[in-house]
């Protein structure tokens, strides 16, 4: 069995092609081969704005498509070059479904009549959380292959996929977690910080989320007040690493927020209005500008900033995750999204969970699960996997639609 992916919920376009052995679907050990799993970024789109617009990612959706779509099925070795003549009566309805996606339809009709149907068996797709005109290109998209090529569609849930990618290991095996259950999920990127109780696959309950922003959100923001440019956690992270090894100086303190309260909710734009705050009453200006951070002083002062500002949304992550193991009787944590991604995150995570182990003895082992980091960001392998476990919950192409607001369950 052959699923065809695609993720457009940001600012990443991801076409994948996964391979499902015998087993994989039914709970016994089996095998996921990704076939291919290709990602158009626009990260440099973006740039220079310190964030995603909408519009914009949506526009640059349409262009990227199909060529990613192209590169997808020919590294899978799905691609058909044979020629063929379009049914008329198909070429309407595949015009019809694309008219808000004019980009998108000049790309796709001369593919259509250069090669025939992959050999794929279902089309999966994301509809929700996310941008909505993001959405709409790859539900759009999806909707017009299913009609054209008779191929059935599964709406994907991008939270979901978050979670059940982290069910593969290095040999891309299927990891059984059943017996390790229930699982905590921490689910925190640019647009989503979630913990969900996994109590099985298809099985969510949302614990806690952002009330306001997501802990991706508030390194991009900070980074910008830093003058470090886009997308903020990678270069927060890197020049973290360069800060001295010592405690943080008294000086640059910053506030956890929420990170004592009772539920498992939280908040980051208080935490961004901190920074801000300490930036302006430190260096009189914000953001900073770049010449700043390479001076001398500026290198030192950024530095130690960038790992206060990145251990101020660690602490409260661990904190709040570790409420939720502990109140749930968790006995593993599984990492997701693309600030999962973050090496000192999973360095602090793990030796959290190797202290639990310590203190409880074997009867408190806590097992941690992340993704590889081509797995964190959004991709259409995820995509691909969590469509596999919901291929039951095929949809006509005419029912499907794209919800900006989904949420995990529903």
């Amino acid at each position: 069995m052959k699923i065809l992916a695609i993720e457009t919920s940001c600012d990443d376009t991801g076409i994948a092609v996964l391979s499902v052995q015998d087993g994989s679907t039914s709970g016994k050990e089996g095998n996921f081969v990704v076939l291919a799993n290709e990602i158009a970024s626009q990260i440099k789109v973006h740039q220079k704005y310190g964030g995603v617009f909408p519009a914009m990612a949506k526009r640059e959706h349409q262009k990227n498509t199909v060529p990613t779509f192209v590169k997808a099925l020919k590294k899978a070795k799905l691609l058909n070059p044979r020629p063929c003549t379009l049914d008329p009566k198909k070429v309407k309805t595949f015009k019809t479904i694309l008219e808000r996606e004019p980009e998108l339809l000049k790309r796709i009709i001369p593919f259509l009549k250069k090669y025939s149907r992959p050999a794929v068996d279902y089309i999966a797709v994301t509809n929700g959380p996310g941008l909505e005109p993001c959405l709409w290109v790859g539900v759009n998209f999806a909707r017009a292959l299913s009609c054209f090529w008779d191929i059935p569609i599964i709406p994907v849930n991008h939270i979901e996929g978050h979670i059940l990618v982290n069910f593969f290991n290095e040999n891309s095996k299927l990891k059984i977690l059943n017996s390790k259950l229930p699982t905590i999920a921490l689910v925190v990127s640019g647009g989503h910080t979630q913990i969900v109780l996994v109590n099985k696959i298809g099985d969510y309950k949302i614990l806690g989320e952002t009330r306001d922003d997501a802990a991706g959100e508030c390194f991009d923001k900070a980074a910008k007040i830093l003058g470090l440019g886009y997308p903020g956690g990678p270069i927060i992270s890197k020049l973290a690493q360069k800060a001295s090894r010592g405690p943080t100086p008294t000086d640059f303190k910053l506030p956890r927020p929420m990170m004592y309260t009772k539920d498992y909710d939280f908040s980051f734009s208080g935490l961004k209005t901190a920074i801000l705050y300490k930036v302006k009453k430190d260096i009189g200006y914000a953001p900073l500008k770049p010449n700043f951070a390479k001076t001398k002083k500026g290198k030192i002062y950024v530095a130690e900033m960038c790992t206060e500002i990145q251990q101020a949304i660690i602490d409260v992550l661990l904190k709040k995750t570790l409420k939720a193991v502990k109140d749930y009787g968790a006995k593993t944590i599984i990492l997701g999204g693309g600030v999962s991604a973050n090496s000192e995150l999973k360095k602090q995570f793990q030796q959290a969970c190797d202290r639990h182990c310590e203190e409880q003895g074997q009867s408190g082992n806590l097992n941690l699960v992340f993704p590889e980091p081509v797995l964190s960001t959004d991709n259409g392998a995820m995509i691909a996997i969590a469509g596999c476990y919901n291929r039951k919950k095929i949809i006509d192409w005419q029912n499907l639609s794209a919800d900006s607001n989904l949420r995990l369950g529903e």
